[in-house]
């Protein structure tokens, strides 16, 4: 197996149209609008699974997230790079269902910029936990009254902040989640 460094990724237009491809690495430095996705798993109780980054990422290392996010590569279906993703940061696989899609930009501690269209799935689980070391440092699941009310809210991804209290209203309607 080759490990890519640099993987390309998807860049597009607001509408979520592919306009070409870049280095991870340069889409970053750059802020270049890409595709994205975003998982929220959730437990049986309605906790969210969450992740926090390893300080080994090249970006946000050491924060809390949803249960995982990436980029499809060139020509993968998004929902199956969520899928693949889930599995290689968190050991395990589950249906997804699509949610929604928004796009953001934030300006991250170390420089580099993330612009977004980001598709959100969720699904359910509530096994044990088997992460990726060198993708996770710690995982935890916490309800969404402790979510709706963070303690410490910098130690949040950006992206976190926005996607969270979207789903959050899916769930309260009943149309996503647990």
């Amino acid at each position: 197996m080759t490990l890519v460094l640099d993987p390309l990724l998807v860049l597009v237009d607001e509408q979520d149209c592919q306009v070409g491809m870049a280095s991870k690495s340069q889409v970053h430095a750059l802020g270049l609008l890409h595709r994205a996705f975003s998982v929220f798993i959730f437990n049986e109780r309605g906790e969210l699974l969450l992740q926090k980054r390893s300080l080994k990422k090249y970006h946000s290392g050491g924060l809390w997230s949803n249960t995982c996010c990436g980029h499809p590569n060139p020509g993968e279906r998004v929902k199956d790079a969520a899928e693949r993703r889930l599995f290689e940061e968190m050991g395990f696989t589950v249906p997804l269902h699509y949610l929604f899609t928004f796009s953001y930009r934030a300006e991250l501690a170390n420089g580099l910029i993330e612009n977004e269209v980001d598709h959100v799935f969720t699904g359910n689980y509530s096994s044990s936990i088997m992460y990726n070391v060198d993708e996770v440092m710690d995982s935890r699941f916490s309800s969404l009254e402790e979510l709706d009310t963070l303690a410490d809210p910098q130690a949040y991804s950006p992206w976190f902040h926005l996607a969270y209290p979207r789903v959050r209203e899916y769930i309260k309607e009943g149309r996503g989640g647990s």
